[in-house]
């Protein structure tokens, strides 16, 4: 096409994609952090889902123009039958108009197809999870983008290839030099426990139940992460399961739960309260019974979580949460800001 060749990524090409990569970050074009030689090779080569086939590489005028990197169904322990996801596709400014990245998804897309694929998707479901810098923070980070950047430079060319968006995240963010209790919080929590509600850090020993509210919630994953958690703490030793570490993350001791109590029943929960390396206040979410929805339980298990993150010596947090969710109202009282929207993406790859 157009004087262009892609083929599989080789050895030699290593400097090559890096010099791709970071063309296109000093550009302004992309969130992410400039690539070193070990982080490509962790996160491109080694990582869950990747395989050297699905890194591809547009060569042109003798040159590496741009790459490709893409996740084929069944390559990692949480994949879904028959979705695909794409990690990312970058052309290098100079060689931008040429057909470039339309030869590389052309070509991914053939790829997937073959190892039986029907859909793929630009979502945080992806095992390769990418970094990315918060903008206007002093190198604050976030550990995964949970889609397309609807601010990146390349945006317009996944609609205009077929992508359709099915869901759009919003990113917040927070400097816990700025935190700040909520006057409201401490009048909720006592008037939750005027209600039987206990709200604070969790004790193994009480041996609540939590699969009632899983049930409800319909989350197996929310099941893992108390289950796993919980026997850390039983146990008292590290989190032995890595599916629930995030990069950076110091997994040298049990981690604290903060949860809602009542009658011996775990009815809402955030944490386990962790930092990384980087200084970023880490989570894995946040989780509210539908039973006892409505009362606070969330605004203060959430304020909790701050003041953890503040105690654990955190120097920020984000997350990323439904740009339609009400749960947004929780995380914009407790001081966090949008910074960011991310579309997740989806082609169907039985219609091309």
């Amino acid at each position: 096409m157009n004087g262009i060749t892609v083929r599989p990524f080789r050895r030699e090409d290593e400097n090559g994609v890096m010099s791709v990569w970071n063309a296109c970050v000093d550009a302004g074009d992309v969130l992410y952090y400039p690539l070193t030689g070990e982080y490509f090779e962790r996160k491109f080569l080694l990582g869950d889902g990747c395989e050297a086939e699905n890194l591809l590489i547009a060569e042109t005028e003798g040159q590496i123009a741009g790459f490709i990197h893409g996740v084929a169904p069944g390559t990692f322990a949480l994949a879904r039958p028959g979705c695909a996801y794409l990690t990312c596709v970058m052309t290098a400014p100079s060689f931008r108009g040429r057909g470039i990245g339309k030869a590389l998804l052309s070509a991914l897309k053939a790829r997937m197809k073959e190892r039986k694929a029907h859909t793929l998707y630009i979502s945080s479901l992806n095992p390769v999870n990418l970094d990315w810098r918060i903008p206007g923070t002093p190198g604050h980070d976030h550990n995964n983008m949970p889609g397309l950047d609807t601010g990146c430079a390349g945006y317009g060319f996944f609609p205009a290839r077929g992508f359709q968006e099915k869901y759009r995240e919003v990113s917040l963010y927070m400097n816990l030099s700025d935190y700040r209790v909520p006057p409201e919080v401490p009048e909720i929590q006592n008037r939750l426990s005027a209600e039987g509600i206990y709200t604070g850090p969790y004790d193994a020993a009480w041996d609540c139940a939590f699969d009632g509210m899983c049930d409800r919630v319909g989350s197996d994953y929310w099941r893992d992460v108390l289950r796993t958690e919980i026997a850390a703490w039983k146990e008292n030793q590290p989190n032995a399961d890595a599916r629930f570490w995030a990069d950076g993350i110091r997994p040298d001791r049990p981690r604290p739960l903060l949860t809602a109590v009542k009658d011996g029943q775990i009815v809402g929960f955030t944490g386990p309260v962790d930092r990384q390396q980087s200084g970023r206040g880490w989570f894995t979410g946040i989780c509210t019974d539908p039973l006892f929805e409505r009362r606070g339980i969330a605004t203060v298990l959430f304020n909790l979580l701050m003041q953890a993150f503040v105690k654990e010596g955190a120097a920020f947090t984000t997350l990323f949460t439904g740009a339609d969710s009400h749960a947004q109202k929780v995380y914009r009282r407790a001081g966090l800001r949008p910074v960011r929207e991310f579309a997740l993406m989806a082609l169907d790859l039985k219609e091309e």
